[in-house]
């Protein structure tokens, strides 16, 4: 099986580059490994459609993103399967969410998306020209770490941490990792 774990945003509208500096950090804190299993890792930006003939590689795919969901608090996370998303997720957030989630349709309706999975957190500021998460955002990184290897653990991937590098040291230079 072929997993990618997948970090959407942009890095310079604050909080919206989470995905972005989430995968950058699990990145390098962490290795992955399974005897069969091919485990990559990317920044996707805002590409969005410009992603298809990547994602259709693959055979199991985790978007790492913000959502939008009526009624949660910035901060909060959300981890589920693409098939069942809780109702409160309105994919409004912001145009690259859009973008993705007709993404992720258009590749269904082809027969060609891969089991994806979304790990997403609410935003608490989209601003301009800030490059850098808000304290809210920060603090909910644990939890969604937490959350990211526990489902790889339940696909038999073995998560060794390698370093102990904090999300804030990589963020002035997202940018040119991409």
């Amino acid at each position: 099986m072929k997993i990618l774990l997948l970090g959407i945003g942009n890095v310079l509208y604050a909080d919206e580059g989470v995905g972005v500096h989430f995968v950058n950090y699990i990145t390098e804190n962490y290795r992955f490994t399974h005897p069969e299993h091919q485990i990559d890792t990317m920044d996707g930006g805002t590409l969005a459609q410009g992603l298809t003939p990547i994602l259709s590689r693959y055979d199991h795919l985790i978007v790492v993103d913000t959502v939008n969901a009526a009624g949660a608090e910035p901060g909060q996370v959300y981890y589920f399967n693409f098939d069942n998303a809780p109702p409160e997720i309105d994919w409004q957030g912001s145009a690259h969410e859009v973008e993705m989630l007709q993404t992720l349709i258009m590749m269904e309706m082809m027969g060609d998306r891969p089991d994806t999975w979304i790990l997403g957190v609410v935003p608490t500021v989209l601003e301009p020209m800030h490059l850098g998460l808000t304290e809210r955002i920060e603090a909910a990184i644990p939890v969604m770490e937490k959350a990211l290897l526990k489902h790889m653990a339940s696909l038999g991937v073995e998560s060794q941490r390698i370093a102990d590098i904090d999300i804030n040291t990589l963020i002035p230079d997202s940018f040119k990792r991409g």
